[in-house]
């Protein structure tokens, strides 16, 4: 399986440079406010672009993973309590006798 997920990447590659190298040709570029970037390659356009993609997409991802994170650490936080109220248990975890017995209420 390890193989076979490295000949992948590798077929990517090679097609994401194939392509890249298909696309060098200069554009122009415009900005907002009429600026434009003249003979810009193509390809670094895309990769701009690529990257842009890229960081939104973690930034995106970044705030489920840190949810994720904090509901781990509080179950943590709450196992190691249960596990510790088991090892030791309290001393007024006997029952509790009261001095007078309240009488049951009818049906």
């Amino acid at each position: 399986m390890r193989y076979l997920v490295w000949i992948l990447r590798l077929v990517i590659f090679v097609i994401v440079l194939l392509f890249a190298l298909k696309n060098t040709a200069p554009v122009d570029v415009g900005l907002f406010a009429d600026h434009v970037f003249s003979q810009v390659p193509l390809i670094v356009v895309m990769l701009a672009a690529f990257v842009l993609g890229v960081v939104f997409g973690l930034l995106i991802a970044a705030t489920s993973m840190l949810r994720r994170r904090r509901e781990i650490n509080r179950l943590r936080r709450e196992l190691a309590r249960a596990q510790d109220a088991l090892e030791h248990p309290q001393a007024a975890s006997a029952p509790v006798i009261p001095d007078t017995i309240a009488p049951l209420a009818p049906l």
